[in-house]
This record gives C-alpha cells, structure tokens and sequence, in this order.
C-alpha cells in the first residue's frame, strides 16, 4: 500500500529535483525531505500550501492517495484567457 512518504517521494522525482533542491524550494532541509519520505514525519499546512500553489500538487493524493498527483488545468480558465486574446486582437476591449 502507498504511503504519503512514498506519494511524497514520487512528487519530488516527478519534479525530477534531488532532496536537497526539493526542500530549499519548499522550505524543509534535506533530513526533512528524507524523514517526510520515510514516513517519520509530515510536512506542516505552509508546506501543503507551497506543493498546492507553486507546484499543483493535488493534496487529495498526496495526503489519501486519491486522484492524479498534480491537479488539472481548469479548462474554463484556458477559454476564458483565449476569448479575451482573440476580442483584444478585434480590439473590442482594453
């Protein structure tokens, strides 16, 4: 069965980021990363936030293992961007 070490783990080598990089980017120590991993500790709320915000990690997997590790693209956000490029180029708005 997977763990939220071994689903942190999997993150990091996603990211393709050693442990050493992966914790100054989210703000643990490389002993911090290697603890989280192996299961003897877990990252605190500022650092869900940071693998949440800066990395859109989906925390339903991270913490239960549900779903795909990083969160999808909000469609309705691609389209809205594009509706405003293409009335921008029409110059129908500023």
């Amino acid at each position: 069965m997977s763990t939220t070490g071994s689903r942190f783990k999997k993150i990091r080598t996603a990211l393709n980021l050693s442990q050493e990089v992966f914790g100054q980017k989210i703000g643990l120590s490389k002993s911090g990363v290697s603890a989280v991993e192996n299961n003897k500790t877990f990252v605190s709320l500022d650092i869900l936030t940071t693998l949440f915000v800066d990395y859109n990690i989906n925390l339903n997997y991270l913490v239960c293992g549900y779903g795909s590790m990083f969160n999808q693209k909000n469609i309705e956000d691609d389209f809205t961007i594009k509706v405003k490029a293409v009335l921008r180029a029409e110059g129908l708005i500023g």
